[in-house]
Order: structure tokens, then sequence, then C-alpha cells
């Protein structure tokens, strides 16, 4: 499924002394199937556009093409979209409320129509699917778990209405390091395993570096650049500019090129580094 938007403005607060346009004539499209990362510094308009994609806000001007169907259109059911485009919030363990694991990750397939079977079947799979053994997690409390399996609790709510688009908001924000390697394990896999179109918002150049197919960047309501990711990381100043990074062992590799290492610059990941390193340091180790 694509995500298409057309010359998408929105603007806060309209025909009033605080009025102010957070997006400003967006034009892009979400690749099927594709991995994609949104970042931007803070107030760039991120969390803005990926309401737009599931009808939560609409356009001032402009549309959201869903599968070449334009959401906001007067035969179109925003509910139905939604089934299709499911969208995580920052911090989604704030909306767990069951009194266990299944019944909250039921609580949506409960509201379409499915048989008690069918239903049965998505939640054990959506809990399978975010890396927790069902029948250990089931009936227990979610406000008793880890923050980051409470995180993919809520996670796999959402995936239990088995959306063709998964949008996550910072899903890792507030994290230890072991919960937010959890979580970005899982949606690795989940990405890989589940097929679905997956869109990223993260402050985290490192994440964006190991998941993302493609990377759009956002820079006062604008999309600004797009492409994968060597590619957008190589461009670190034009980044900085916009109060952004590249990820730090491409700052690592740029410094050793610039004191003779035979090392490429435009490295992203860190194995790719350690085997670059280690190809230099079996040449010698000399500078040149």
């Amino acid at each position: 499924m694509s995500i298409k938007a057309e010359h998408v403005t929105f603007e806060y607060s309209p025909g009033t002394p605080f009025a102010k346009k957070a997006l400003d004539d967006i034009s892009l499209e979400i690749p099927e199937g594709k991995f994609v990362a949104l970042i931007g510094h803070t107030g760039s308009g991120k969390s803005t556009l990926i309401q737009h994609f599931n009808g939560l806000i609409q356009p001032t001007s402009g549309r959201i093409l869903v599968d070449g169907v334009d959401i906001h259109a007067e035969n179109v059911k925003k509910s139905d979209i939604r089934k299709k485009v499911g969208l995580v919030f920052q911090y989604p363990e704030y909306q767990l409320f069951e009194e266990t694991v299944e019944k909250d990750v039921a609580f949506g397939p409960g509201n379409l129509n499915l048989t008690e079977d069918e239903i049965a079947s998505r939640v054990r799979r959506a809990i399978e699917l975010v890396g927790l053994d069902f029948e250990e997690y089931r009936h227990k409390s979610p406000f008793e778990l880890s923050g980051g399996q409470k995180r993919r609790v809520a996670i796999a709510g959402v995936v239990a209405m088995e959306p063709r688009v998964l949008i996550l908001d910072e899903p890792t924000a507030g994290l230890d390091p072991r919960g937010r390697e959890e979580i970005l394990s899982q949606l690795k896999r989940l990405h890989e395993n589940y097929g679905m179109t997956t869109i990223l918002v993260s402050h985290s150049m490192e994440d964006v570096a190991d998941l993302a197919d493609l990377v759009l960047v956002m820079y006062e309501g604008k999309v600004v650049m797009a492409d994968v990711p060597k590619v957008i990381f190589s461009q670190a100043d034009r980044l900085e500019a916009m109060g952004l990074a590249s990820p730090q062992v491409t700052y690592l590799m740029r410094r050793l090129k610039e004191h003779g290492f035979d090392v490429p610059s435009d490295i992203i990941h860190v194995r790719e580094a350690a085997e670059a390193i280690a190809a230099a340091l079996g040449k010698g180790g000399e500078c040149k």
C-alpha cells in the first residue's frame, strides 16, 4: 500500500493571531513495502505530517491518497483508512488499560466485526510478532511489565488490527538501552516477516541508518531531502545546518580518512566501519 501527499499544507489556528503553518506544500510518496524514516529537528512538522497519513488531521489544502484514494473524499470512511494505516504514538504504553495483555491487544480487533476465533488468532500472532511468548504473557497485567515490554504490547495492539502501513512516532523514546534494543530488533523483524510498509519518526541517526530503506528529511514544514541513508548521511554539513547530524561512525571514518587512513568516508554502519578499519590495518596501518 502506497501513501501519497499532493501539495499538502497545514496551518494551525488559521485566521487568528496564533496561526502557524506546520506543513508547507509537501508532495511525496511512501513506496509500498519500504521501511521509511522521517527525520527533522523538533518543530519541523514530522508528527503533524504522519497524522495526515491516516486522516487524524485534514490538510488545509492539498490531498492525501492511500492506494490512490483521497482519504477525505465524501464517500471514504476514516475508520476504513485507520484499519489500513496504523499509527503508534509516542509513549503508547500510556494507552494500555485492560487487566491482561491478551485483552489489551484484543481491544482493536474486537471492534472490527471479526469472529472470536479470528480475534484470538490475531492476538496470538501479534503478541508473538513483537517477540513475546503468548502463553507466558497473555494473562499478565500489562502494568507489571518492563518499559520495553509495555511498549511492545502497545505496538502489538496496533499490529493485531493487521494494518498494511505501520507508522511509529519515536517508538524508543524514554526507554533504557535494553528496552530500546528490544523495540528496534522487533521493528526490523516485523518489517521483514510481516511485509508491511513501515514509517519511523526518529531522532536517532544510528537507528535510521540501521533500519531505513528511504530517509525523508523535514525542515521548517517542508520535505527538503529524500534518498537512501548513505546518500542522506553523506551530506553532513547540510544536515548540521538544519540541526541534524550523521551517525557517529560516519564522523569517525571521516576523521580517520583526514588523518591518512585508507578508509571510505561514507560509511554509516558500525560493522561496515569495523571491516574497513581492519582492512586498512591489514595493509600495514600506515597513514598515507
